[in-house]
């Protein structure tokens, strides 16, 4: 990895307040949303990537060690995101489960693993505490919003099933109440006898 200072454009001992106004103004500039189809998309999310991983260095990391070496569990989190997006499930959910710090990207990436094995329960709570830990990352916050809104759905075509209430059940109750209708009129809709 670059060094994280030259990355977010800063001076090195930059204070913690100027890394996060530094981080701020890129992801302005560079989220790769602001792009659409572009095809400067792909290249924003390089950029992108390299901007977190110099920010999580910074401000999870007190110094960098003297050989200017700098590391980060990002580049496992990359490679997780490359699993995901092979389909190699398994081989992602073992990575994450290797990693002890649970931060948002932790909880982001397993919550994306969880909807991929339509656990939506597991999913929604991943989802939720990556947004409880990093409120302004926009890709977790619409990951969670497409997922709130999927179970929102489900949920409303689970509850709403019964409403037209035109299973079996309905079906002999409204004939049974016909017939006591009729009867009670002389008629007789349903002859038993």
């Amino acid at each position: 990895m670059r060094n994280p200072y030259e990355v977010l454009e800063i001076k090195e001992g930059s204070s913690t307040e100027e890394v996060k106004k530094a981080y701020r103004e890129l992801v302005k500039k560079y989220h790769p949303d602001q792009y659409g189809n572009n095809p400067l998309k792909d290249l924003a999310e390089d950029k992108m990537r390299e901007i977190n991983e110099a920010y999580d260095y910074l401000t999870k990391n007190s110094s960098g060690n003297s050989s200017g070496e700098y590391t980060s569990s990002n580049s496992s989190y990359a490679s997780i995101r490359s699993n995901i997006q092979n389909g190699n499930i398994r081989a992602a959910e073992e990575s994450l489960n290797n990693i002890s710090k649970r931060d948002a990207e932790w909880n982001f990436l397993m919550g994306v693993i969880c909807m991929q094995k339509g656990w939506q329960d597991k999913a929604y709570t991943y989802l939720n505490n990556a947004c409880a830990q990093d409120p302004f990352n926009k890709e977790y916050k619409e990951a969670f919003s497409k997922l709130s809104n999927t179970n929102n759905a489900y949920r409303q075509t689970y509850n709403n099933r019964g409403a037209g209430n035109d299973g079996m059940c309905d079906m002999c109750l409204k004939l049974w109440c016909l017939d006591s209708l009729c009867e009670c009129f002389g008629g007789d809709c349903i002859s038993c006898c």
